[in-house]
């Protein structure tokens, strides 16, 4: 069996296996996206920057209060944002901090960029290795609370980073998909002239087969130019869906302030079951996932999968080889019987 991505493992369920693979909220969506019934319009062409009534409530939403709808553009989830975004720099390099998302250093390079790592320490940036390698970039990629380490970045290193980007003049790509998601404090949003702000209603709405994303930027420069590229590429996106991602605004604050008391005991469960079992660990602070050290992470996966019916992602794919990451992204009872079969493999 060979590990070359996690392609290999998504969307495979039933027969008994236990995933701790995609990042897939299995909570339920607001009750407010199903009432949406399909209207004429949804079937025809909409305005490539997205829908007039969704951009204008995102600008209504806290984090935003005060902004012009004309600064977001509405995208296919969070990943065709940051696509469009790379692919409108043309050249150079992009520093991404390691562990990284497995997806980023390939967007980055079929941009045709260059992608630069910065390290961390126990998740979090370096800010002096930071320093060093930024200088020569054309652009950043922030991903905070991080996939696949769950850690999020000190408020004192944001601020740091944003005095940075913007002195040198570097674009500031803030993925924020997991910004509700946040278990020590509140989010930190970075701001500047150059940054682009990216989230999506995947995580936070449960809505991730509907592929709702979005981009926003005090930089006209960005959004035209995103605008542009899109308008040949994907087109607009899905009307339908951006009706029910209205929707979803529009629930009340404790649908939210629910999942966050879930998504926090499920987490307190699994990272105190896998110190249990005698494994290194960080405590997530945000997002949904947990990045154990293991003893030969490559036969761990493999070995799990086929003889245990766990699913794990390899740790090298994020670009750490000693760990191997698990998305709690589940029900606790299938938590619960995933590390009682991880025990086991341990334990032989």
């Amino acid at each position: 069996m060979e590990l070359k991505s996690p392609a290999m493992f998504i969307g495979v369920h039933g027969n008994g296996v236990i995933s701790f693979g995609s990042g897939q909220p299995d909570l339920p969506p607001p009750e407010e996206v199903g009432s949406i019934i399909p209207q004429s319009k949804a079937f025809k062409y909409g305005l490539i920057q997205g829908n007039d009534n969704l951009r204008g409530e995102l600008s209504k939403q806290e984090q935003f209060r005060g902004t012009d709808k004309d600064n977001f553009v509405i995208t296919n989830g969070a990943s065709e944002a940051i696509d469009l975004v790379l692919r409108t720099l043309a050249h150079g390099k992009v520093l991404l901090h390691k562990p990284y998302y497995y997806s980023y250093p390939p967007v980055v390079k079929a941009a045709g960029l260059e992608p630069v790592f910065t390290e961390t320490v126990n998740g979090k940036i370096d800010i002096d290795d930071f320093d060093k390698k930024v200088r020569d970039c054309k652009a950043v990629l922030i991903n905070s609370p991080s996939n696949p380490t769950g850690r999020i970045q000190d408020v004192k290193t944001l601020k740091e980073i944003e005095k940075l980007t913007t002195d040198l003049g570097i674009v500031l790509i803030s993925d924020e998909v997991y910004k509700d998601l946040i278990y020590e404090r509140e989010n930190y949003m970075l701001s500047g002239p150059h940054v682009v702000t990216v989230n999506s209603f995947s995580k936070t709405f449960a809505m991730c087969g509907l592929r709702v994303g979005y981009l926003y930027s005090n930089d006209k420069s960005i959004v035209n130019n995103v605008i542009e590229l899109k308008t040949h590429t994907s087109m607009n996106t899905n009307i339908l869906a951006q009706d029910m991602a209205y929707q979803a605004l529009k629930a009340p604050k404790s649908y939210v302030e629910k999942q966050h008391k879930i998504w926090l005991e499920r987490r307190d469960f699994i990272y105190e079951g896998l110190l249990k079992l005698g494994l290194e660990l960080w405590k997530p602070e945000g997002a949904f996932y947990v990045f154990p050290k293991v003893k030969n992470p490559k036969k761990t996966v493999i070995d799990l999968f086929k003889k245990h019916k766990v699913i794990t992602y390899l740790g090298e794919w994020f670009g750490d080889k000693e760990r191997i990451r698990l998305s709690y992204a589940l029900d606790k009872a299938e938590i619960e019987e995933g590390l009682k079969r991880i025990g086991e493999y341990l334990k032989s």
